[in-house]
């Protein structure tokens, strides 16, 4: 929090009990502004490359899909332990705002494109107690102040099989 004032980033606060999941957010049926976000921390098959993605709650990513259409080995969920180590969260507070603690920017981002079209956007400010809404231009300046770049994917959904 203290960064995002001292590089004059505004941004709306809102305290809550804790959500590790979309799930428990529907429950509470809280009203915030911005898009809410489905953020989930990845990595390719030989655990060289981690990725930070971003997504809507209501998508059920294909990472099979995902791993083809980037040509990235295997692309499966990461340890809680690699969380800590490249993110310094614990499993539940996987945010966009965790990328501050990605000092040596190891971690690739990714937006889907379809949430990149909000104007602004929920991140739990390192643990889950409380949301932070950012604006998209603000998003874009906490980025460029961590030194990380974005992606934008079409994140493909599992197809669900006809009933």
């Amino acid at each position: 929090m203290s960064f995002l004032r001292h590089h004059e980033l505004p941004f709306e606060y809102y305290e809550h009990p804790p959500l590790a999941t979309c799930q428990d957010a529907d429950k509470l049926n809280l009203e915030r502004s911005g898009a809410r976000l489905k953020n989930l921390f990845l990595r390719d098959n030989y655990g060289r490359r981690h990725f930070l993605l971003i997504t809507s709650p209501e998508k059920k990513v294909d990472l099979k899909a995902l791993s083809r259409q980037l040509s990235i080995s295997r692309i499966g969920f990461a340890s809680a332990e690699r969380l800590h180590k490249y993110l310094g969260i614990q499993p539940g507070c996987v945010s966009l705002l965790a990328l501050f603690n990605d000092q040596e920017s190891a971690v690739e981002f990714w937006i889907d494109r379809d949430i990149w079209q909000a104007d602004a956007y929920q991140c739990h400010p390192l643990v889950n107690t409380a949301t932070v809404v950012l604006g998209k231009e603000d998003v874009l300046k906490f980025l460029q102040l961590t030194g990380h770049d974005y992606q934008l994917v079409d994140v493909p959904q599992v197809c669900e099989p006809a009933v």
